[in-house]
């Protein structure tokens, strides 16, 4: 094809068949209720508060009014959209120029002849986006989703995913029992939402009848055309599937995943889902490959349909000749790696870390000219690689605990990339300090441990932290090593709180180091223990401090062992000391050593035990984690 209109038409051809194919599906048979109820008009804080969530730079639909054009306009923007916006929804019907879907089209790998190799963005009119903020708000305050529902969701992310999936391995893995997930993944699930199942589901939820009608005018007669090197094309209907780019469609994703699994999730509990990313979770494989064909039954009769090759196995504890899941007669491969974060069956996090670094040199790739370019100030440059480069190193890293070998690794990256940008070697012998200093980038590591508190604030400010461990029962078994969470801690290190065989949170923990009080059952919370804290040789000191319930049954002296030393210490309840007071550490021979909260923050003791005080400080004060 060499002539315009030829390369037009066929460019419509595809897109329209792409955009129009629908899966096979069963009709319902029945109906539901609506609800008619009397709809607020819209106010003029909803507006502000939809223009404030709209991003600025972002490419202009077939209008080419960018979202700009409000922001800077000010009030009088604010008031005009509350009265257009009042105007549509109590006429149901929007503006016939917001019907218009511009399609641009970007190359990937492969053939530059075939149309498969292309891939289409939808823009909209960033005005029409205004008004799905606003219709979004109102429906998250009536529509309740379902917690296993982490995509799209407020105060929820991968983070949360991840963190829950690797607590649950964790748990088999200390119980040595197996363990079996497997990843769902839907084909161009957006693309092939039902539309009438998408009605049906909203009414199901208690969505209003009015705001159905509202969402049901914006998919109706709406237009596409593809612009491409020679121009755009015809314009084209498209019947099927939510709006790509649409500020309303992912929650309106999440309100039909939540009504189409609503019965399965009731017979397979152990289940998490991100948008169309679902694990299910069992403790055999044969319960985990029937709870697979009950979600792929449930979702493929309503015209959703099941990835085989995207749909991914693993196993925890695996045993020898425990055999391999299958869907539909098709063996489902087996895969480490879940919302783009490695989760290995064994726990360590190896694989993750490398493919951390690899992320971080790949983005630093992206941005090598200017990094590389000797014109741009050396802050500059730090600014990009803190922007670009240090969250695709960080991404997950704080659902993980890394040894020492593993954060020397990320820290080396690092400085490689500062030492590229900056026109440094080695042979220069230039100190690390000074690169840092003159790109101002901190320490990797100390941004690990950074992310590790704010998360950690995050848990314990959540209204249920159990949903954060998982969403799903207790497991079966009872016994066996409990796990320890270790968040900057050595291996094997150990903490309970509150006795028995809980296990508890560990914040920079020593090798190999127990700690057992003579109070029973009950043990301490460990903080700062390791080699060389104060500089000594051959000396450990550990600073201890009581569990708050458990300060009238803890001695006055009890026996701690560190190393080849004995120490007697004061507990002091960590919870109820002023800023200003001091944790007291006393040594056999008479040493004594104050240490305090205030002169912590202010650089005034050793370094080693400054980082676990100021460390103190932040959980005790929880404004600080931000």
């Amino acid at each position: 094809m060499t002539s315009e209109e030829s390369v037009q038409r066929r460019w419509k051809e595809y897109f329209e068949e792409l955009m129009n194919e629908e899966n096979e599906r069963e009709k319902r048979v029945e109906g539901v209720n609506s609800v008619e109820q009397k709809v607020d008009k819209i106010r003029k804080d909803e507006v502000r508060k939809a223009l404030k969530r709209m991003k600025s730079g972002k490419a202009v639909g077939p209008d080419d009014i960018p979202v700009e054009v409000w922001k800077c306009i000010g009030e009088a923007a604010v008031e005009f959209l509350a009265s257009l916006f009042n105007r549509v929804l109590e006429s149901e019907r929007m503006p016939e120029e917001w019907r218009s879907v511009l399609v641009p089209i970007f190359k990937n790998k492969g053939d530059v002849q075939s149309c498969s190799n292309y891939r289409g963005i939808k823009l909209m009119s960033h005005t029409m986006k205004v008004w799905e903020r606003v219709v979004e708000a109102r429906l998250r305050k009536v529509v309740e989703i379902c917690e296993q529902q982490y995509g799209f969701m407020p105060r929820k992310s991968t983070t949360d995913a991840i963190f829950a999936l690797r607590i649950l391995m964790e748990k088999y893995r200390d119980g040595q029992r197996e363990l079996h997930c497997v990843f769902v993944d839907l084909e161009k699930a957006y693309d092939r939402v039902p539309r009438e199942e998408l009605w049906y589901c909203m009414r199901k939820s208690g969505v209003a009848e009015k705001y159905v009608r509202v969402v049901q005018d914006m998919y109706e007669r709406s237009r596409t055309v593809v612009r491409c090197a020679v121009g755009q094309t015809e314009e084209f209907k498209v019947e099927v599937g939510l709006h790509q780019g649409s500020a309303l469609s992912p929650f309106l994703f999440a309100i039909v995943m939540d009504q189409l699994s609503e019965e399965v999730r009731q017979e397979s509990p152990w289940t998490m889902m991100f948008a169309d990313d679902i694990v299910i979770c069992s403790e055999s494989r044969e319960q985990v490959e029937e709870n697979l064909e009950r979600w792929r039954f449930a979702l493929e009769r309503r015209g959703m349909k099941v990835s085989r090759s995207k749909t991914e196995y693993m196993c925890v504890n695996e045993r020898e000749g425990s055999g391999t899941v299958r869907l539909q007669g098709e063996e489902v491969k087996k895969v480490q790696e879940y919302l783009g974060s490695t989760v290995q069956s064994n726990g360590e996090c190896g694989k993750e870390v490398k493919k951390r670094v690899q992320a971080g040199w790949n983005g630093w790739r992206k941005v090598s000219g200017v990094l590389c370019d000797q014109k741009i100030s050396a802050r500059i440059k730090g600014k990009v690689y803190r922007t670009v480069v240090r969250p695709a190193m960080l991404y997950g890293l704080e659902t993980v605990s890394l040894r020492k070998r593993q954060e020397s690794e990320l820290e080396v990256a690092e400085l490689t990339m500062l030492r590229f940008s900056l026109g440094v070697t080695r042979l220069d012998r230039i100190r690390n300090e000074y690169i840092r200093g003159t790109a101002h980038v901190g320490r990797l590591g100390d941004k690990v441990r950074e992310a590790r508190l704010r998360w950690f604030g995050h848990v314990q400010r959540r209204e249920n932290p159990r949903e954060t461990d998982i969403v799903a029962p207790e497991p079966s078994f009872v016994g066996g090593r409990h796990s320890v969470r270790v968040l900057g801690g050595g291996r094997r290190s150990a903490l309970l709180l509150g006795g028995g065989r809980r296990s508890a949170l560990l914040l920079g923990g020593g090798r190999r180091l127990a700690l057992r009080l003579g109070c029973g059952r009950h043990s301490a919370l460990l903080l700062g223990c390791g080699r060389n804290v104060f500089q000594h040789k051959r000396l450990t000191l550990a600073v201890l401090f009581a569990y708050w319930s458990l300060k009238d049954t803890i001695p006055s002296s009890p026996q701690v062992s560190a190393g080849r030393c004995r120490y007697h210490a004061i507990l002091v309840d960590c919870l109820g000391v002023d800023a200003g007071e001091s944790y007291w550490l006393t040594e056999d021979h008479g040493k004594y050593i104050a240490v305090s909260v205030e002169s912590a923050v202010c650089n005034r003791i050793p370094k080693g035990l400054r980082h676990f005080c100021v460390t103190i400080y932040c959980l005790r004060n929880t404004d600080v984690i931000k």
